[in-house]
């Protein structure tokens, strides 16, 4: 499961380079699905993963607010932050974490998950928002960063 975070972070990645090019106003314009904007929906997926996987880790929630985080910019540069205390968590991956659980109150009701469940789920989430960007970016008259897994050398 472990290499769909690395093809996340690529795919991450050569989205901050597509849209370095856009403006303030682009990247803040309000638009139609997802969760609002370019610049929000990478916050969001940033900061989702980072908060998952620091609960795992019985670490701290990030506290990153998104007016501190404005331009591609910062947002990578976010990214690259957060993404060093989950690497670290994934290499001190170990078998018997897949039986562990973590307990979470959503919606006002606390339920657990097992890691493995959080894990797939923080994956698909940015696959998600990543759609979504695509989506966006046609609309801007940008080509979309290809979704394939093929031809980026993590297996």
């Amino acid at each position: 499961m472990f290499h769909f975070f690395k093809y996340n972070w690529q795919v991450r990645d050569e989205w901050f380079d597509l849209l370095q090019t856009l403006s303030q106003e682009q990247l803040h314009q309000s638009r139609t699905g997802g969760v609002g904007s370019i610049a929000f929906t990478l916050f969001h997926v940033i900061v989702v993963e980072h908060n998952w996987i620091s609960g795992l880790g019985q670490k701290a929630l990030s506290g990153a607010e998104f007016k501190d985080y404005q331009g591609i910019a910062e947002l990578r540069q976010l990214s690259q932050t957060f993404r060093k205390d989950i690497e670290e968590f994934i290499s001190n991956w170990h078998p018997e974490m897949a039986q562990k659980r973590l307990a979470s109150k959503l919606k006002q009701e606390e339920e657990s998950f097992s890691y493995p469940e959080i894990l797939a789920h923080v994956i698909a989430h940015e696959i998600h928002h990543i759609g979504q960007l695509s989506i966006w970016a046609r609309e801007l008259g940008l080509k979309p960063v290809s979704a394939n897994f093929i031809r980026r050398g993590i297996l």
